[in-house]
């Protein structure tokens, strides 16, 4: 049995679709359903089924998949020795954080990287997904939430504060502007409840959980809006009406597996990264 082939069920079982499966694994639609019917008539199994919704494990596919994840974490586990145990100064690193800290942050920490350590390329994937360290779906976290796990090292290297911006334009013409606040999914964050208790009768012309749409929203007159102040007080056309309490301040946190750590590469992208966030006085000190 290839290990190709179960790597294909388990992408399969988790993404619920063929397309989905093959963005994970770089490989096309067409790709991943010959390597599956071709596998599957190798073991002479049935291991997908597929339904309306999408691919559904068979019970056989369920018993299987318990064997299939246990084989990817240890082979996950092996990578993850080799690499901290390489002393390279150079290689890939992968980096995931969030579509705002992407450019502001890591894009900047590379270019200084860059001129002592030009053998080390990163990978940079801005995603409001968490990527998984122990899965190597990164190298390397920087999020705006604590790290769960015990085998994630993690250290808290920087704060930023929100505030409530308008237009300058859509101020000027004095009429009561609506809000552009969140999707109910995340109702319960303390700046979308914030916004609320100071507008507690203004209508909501837009709901959405993307930050880059928030940004534009505001910038193009559309309403009221809870931005990071990184982000918004660069924006010449946007007026701060209103900050946040300190206690809403919102913190940054660096993580990697601990079997990472002391990785040379790895640790240089960290220590680049860090070096950033503490240049910048937007953020203030973790």
């Amino acid at each position: 049995m290839d290990w190709d082939d179960l790597k294909i069920v388990l992408a399969i079982s988790r993404e619920g679709t063929l397309t989905g499966a093959a963005r994970v694994l770089g490989l096309t639609q067409p790709t991943m359903g010959r390597r599956l019917a071709a596998f599957e008539e190798h073991m002479g199994a049935r291991l997908l089924q597929r339904m309306p919704s999408g691919y559904v494990l068979t019970p056989l596919g369920e018993s299987v998949l318990v064997h299939a994840e246990r084989i990817e974490a240890e082979v996950q586990a092996a990578e993850r020795a080799m690499l901290g145990r390489d002393v390279a100064l150079a290689g890939t690193v992968r980096v995931t954080t969030v579509d705002l800290l992407a450019p502001t942050i890591v894009v900047p920490a590379i270019r200084t990287l860059r001129a002592s350590h030009p053998g080390i390329c990163v990978e940079l994937v801005p995603d409001t997904r968490l990527l998984s360290l122990s899965k190597r779906e990164a190298d390397i976290a920087l999020r705006p939430s604590r790290f769960r796990g015990n085998e994630i090292h993690a250290r808290r290297v920087g704060r930023f504060s929100l505030g409530i911006y308008a237009s300058r334009a859509a101020l000027a013409e004095g009429a009561a502007l609506p809000l552009v606040t969140t999707l109910d999914d995340q109702a319960n964050l303390p700046e979308t409840a914030w916004l609320r208790e100071l507008y507690p009768d203004a209508p909501v012309a837009l709901q959405s959980n993307d930050r880059h749409v928030h940004f534009q929203a505001a910038v193009s007159g559309l309403g009221l809006v809870v931005l990071s102040r990184f982000h918004a007080d660069r924006e010449p056309e946007l007026v701060l009406l209103h900050e946040a309490d300190p206690a809403t301040d919102r913190e940054l946190w660096l993580g990697v597996h601990a079997d990472l750590r002391h990785t040379p590469r790895i640790r240089a992208v960290i220590d680049a990264i860090a070096a950033e966030l503490a240049s910048q006085k937007a953020f203030r000190a973790g």
